[in-house]
């Protein structure tokens, strides 16, 4: 092969992250002449296969580091008949292309074929290549159910989907439809064509969900679409009732005044803290936490259901539990006056908020006082009331005043500062939509939050200093192709990133520092956010880089999390605390659960988003024709996404609608401006839109740009140049010619675009 040949650019680029334009490649490889033709010819088909990204114009990085382990989908087989996978995340496949390499270490999983899933170990072998080896397979993910709503035709009736990325229907005939009546949500499955070639698919209703009326249906959709295991089979049911939590030895904490401080409405209880000043100045702190693996324990129908659930599902209006009520909001919270089973952690921190040292105790306490955060946070303000009250110089405020401590501590250590607003959405007893309000973030929420982060430091230090398998929650550190990416966004900004050093959180907080409360707050933070990792679970130790910590493990949440579970369990095993702690062949599938519960995270939160999405959009479905206050949150070549002031919901403005000028999509700004003018709408960009549509059943909204694009920026609009497709990855599109936008977001088809907007043929 001709020099410069694929291997070394990639090397090159590996080792010298830094240099990212073609003409630094070109320089940095001594190519000079025609060679420079070859190297275009190389970066290009590198970029096409994925191994490369264009992180702006004519720059490039490698792609993303895949996780070491995780969920892989298998795509497609090549000639020469390797399987080819890649990586599954929030918004589809990411990452290079994987070649399977066989079961990882002594795994029995059968070869997976094209359409499998399956949880993966992922190595990089010396020549570049990466493998995929299978810990677990999964069942088949080519399901052909839609999850949609029913309608009643004159020959029978239809099943439309609930999914936006779905674009099948189902015919029903009379004798399929399984009782299914007008307007219900239904599970619906194909059926044989036989020799029917033509025409829309026949399909058989599996299953009546319930009515698209239901003031409760969103999350009913997002439930069975997602496949979250909802109803427990009656042996868990029958073993969370009788269950009685193993008898061992137990430390006496019910003298110490243990409290919860929780969100009002929570019915599960599962950390309880307290905090005393010694009398040298330090502080301990005491985090309790239920004893879950004292009732859940391996091998029994419970520990099955759970591991296959892997968390609860938070949705705005319910909860679907790992475990049942019976233990869930029973026997294993730490409820007010009574006596439980807890797995506690005395931490000992000095004056200025370092951890001196720790000890783990089996033990037995019972809670003092259910407190909310506004309770807590109200007596520290002078406003107590009731158990607050009484407790504000005992309990209350030795737990501030170690917080202040430790806090100290965390300043200097400069976790990544992201504090986005969350909303909740409000129902009434019958499930209607009340409103919609921005959650309060107090300081009695950061201090619990602190107590947790170091009560999960301890426990991944202990099982480390105890030579214990851990279950480690990892935060790898942001890859050389977003890091590259989100320089060249700031360079459009004409502000400064230095891509050639290790990226350090507390540099991200310095810039957010330097930002806040300035024109370009909302994007800069969007595009931070943008910039990380996913934090997923790993037997394999890469640190947590959000948090800026060595060693991190989840320990603080059994009842609803079952990584906590697992690290319980080695806990107990490692102190020789009882005879329910980690087996040695729990130990061997470490590799395996952590891949699955990284798994059923993600399925839990992109059902979550989508019960908000429809909940939102049934919320506004009354609006049509408000105008609303925005923020861009992404720029597509086929348009923008736009959050609403309040709601938060979001919204999609095709490009189509902007204007009659010609747009061009900027990736590296992700902006889009008009070829002559520049004027530019750009990601983070306050707007005022007016809703043109909705349709709650896929959780869309169709959006009208009332505001003027932002003038073209000082300097930059002779940069531009009007090009409808150029090798700079910018893409250029006239008003009225917009497609749809791209997987995972909500798409519009012709009948939902404004009046007047229609889709244009490509030109040839």
């Amino acid at each position: 092969m001709s020099f410069p040949d694929r291997q070394t650019v990639l090397d090159f680029l590996k080792e010298n992250p830094a240099a990212t334009s073609k003409a630094e490649i070109a320089r940095g490889l001594k190519v000079k002449g025609k060679e420079r033709a070859i190297l275009r010819e190389v970066l290009e088909e590198l970029e096409r296969e994925g191994k490369l990204e264009r992180t702006g114009k004519r720059s490039f990085a490698q792609t993303d580091r895949p996780p070491p382990s995780g969920l892989v989908e298998f795509t497609r087989l090549t000639r020469e008949g390797d399987l080819i996978g890649q990586c599954v995340g929030d918004h589809g496949l990411f990452g290079p292309e994987l070649i399977y390499g066989g079961p990882s270490g002594k795994s029995r999983s059968r070869a997976p074929a094209r359409g499998d899933r399956a949880v993966c170990k992922i190595a990089e072998r010396d020549n570049g290549e990466w493998r995929a080896y299978v810990v677990t397979l999964l069942e088949k993910r080519v399901s052909d159910r839609i999850v949609g709503l029913y309608n009643k035709t004159p020959h029978g009736g239809r099943v439309s989907p609930a999914s936006r990325k779905e674009r099948r229907e189902f015919l029903i005939q009379e004798a399929d439809r399984k009782g299914a009546k007008d307007g219900d949500l239904v599970v619906a499955e194909p059926k044989p064509q036989g020799r029917r070639q033509y025409g829309p698919a026949l399909g058989v209703i599996t299953e009546v969900i319930g009515h698209i009326t239901d003031a409760r249906s969103a999350s009913l959709i997002a439930i069975h679409a997602n496949e979250i295991p909802m109803d427990f089979p009656d042996e868990v049911i029958a073993e969370a009732k009788s269950k009685e939590p193993a008898k061992v030895a137990r430390t006496d904490l019910t003298r110490t005044p243990l409290i919860t401080i929780d969100p009002h409405d929570a019915r599960d209880h599962d950390d309880a803290v307290h905090a005393e000043e010694l009398p040298d100045g330090s502080w301990k702190v005491i985090v309790a936490i239920a004893d879950v693996s004292a009732y859940v324990t391996e091998g029994s129908a419970l520990d099955k259901e759970a591991e296959k659930r892997g968390n609860s599902t938070y949705f705005p209006d319910r909860v679907v539990p790992m475990l049942p009520f019976e233990l869930s909001a029973e026997a294993c919270s730490l409820k007010e006056g009574e006596l439980r089973p807890c797995l506690a952690v005395e931490m000992i921190f000095s004056k200025d908020g370092h951890k001196k040292s720790h000890r783990f105790l089996r033990a037995t306490m019972r809670s003092a006082a259910k407190l909310a955060y506004e309770e807590a946070q109200a007596a520290i303000d002078g406003k107590p009331g009731g158990k607050a009250a009484e407790m504000l110089a005992t309990v209350l405020r030795p737990l501030w005043d170690a917080y202040a401590a430790v806090s100290k501590a965390r300043d200097l250590r400069s976790p990544l500062d992201l504090d986005m607003p969350e909303r909740r959405i409000q129902f009434n007893p019958e499930g209607e939509i009340t409103g919609i309000v921005t959650k309060e973030r107090l300081e009695a929420h950061r201090l619990i939050e602190e107590f947790m982060i170091q009560a999960n430091v301890a426990a991944a230090e202990t099982l480390e200093e105890k030579r214990s398998p851990v279950v480690y929650r990892v935060h790898d550190t942001p890859s050389d192709a977003k890091i590259a990416a989100f320089a060249d966004f700031l360079q459009t900004l004409d502000m400064k990133w230095n891509i050639g050093e290790r990226p350090q959180t507390h540099k991200f907080n310095k810039l957010l520092a330097e930002i806040r409360g300035g024109d370009y707050e909302g994007m800069i933070q969007q595009m931070v956010l943008r910039s990380q990792a996913q934090a997923i679970y790993s037997e394999e130790n890469l640190g947590h880089f959000g948090l800026n910590l060595a060693r991190y493990s989840h320990f603080t949440s059994p009842i609803r999390r079952y990584a906590d579970l697992v690290v319980h369990r080695a806990l107990i095993t490692a102190h020789d605390f009882g005879p329910d702690g980690l087996s040695e062949r729990s130990a061997a599938r470490l590799e395996e659960i952590a891949g699955h519960i990284s798994m059923t995270e993600r399925r839990s939160m992109a059902a979550e988003r989508d019960a908000t999405d429809r909940y939102l959009a049934i919320f506004l479905a009354d609006r049509v024709g408000a105008e609303f206050d925005g923020r861009i949150t992404g720029v597509t070549p086929a348009g923008l996404f736009v959050a609403l002031a309040g709601s938060g919901a979001d919204g999609f403005v095709p490009i189509s609608s902007l204007s009659d000028e010609y747009w061009v999509h900027d990736a590296a700004a992700m902006a889009v401006y008009a070829r002559g003018s520049g004027r530019t709408f750009s990601l983070g960009q306050i707007v005022r839109v007016r809703l043109r549509e909705v349709t709650p059943l896929q959780g869309g909204l169709l959006l009208e740009m009332i505001s003027d694009p932002l003038p073209a920026p000082a300097g930059r609009s002779s940069a531009r140049k009007a090009i409808s497709r150029d090798s700079d990855g910018n893409r250029g599109h006239r008003g009225g010619g917009a497609g749809p936008p791209r997987r995972g977001k909500p798409k519009f088809d012709k009948r939902t675009l404004p009046p007047g907007a229609t889709k244009k043929k490509k030109k040839r």
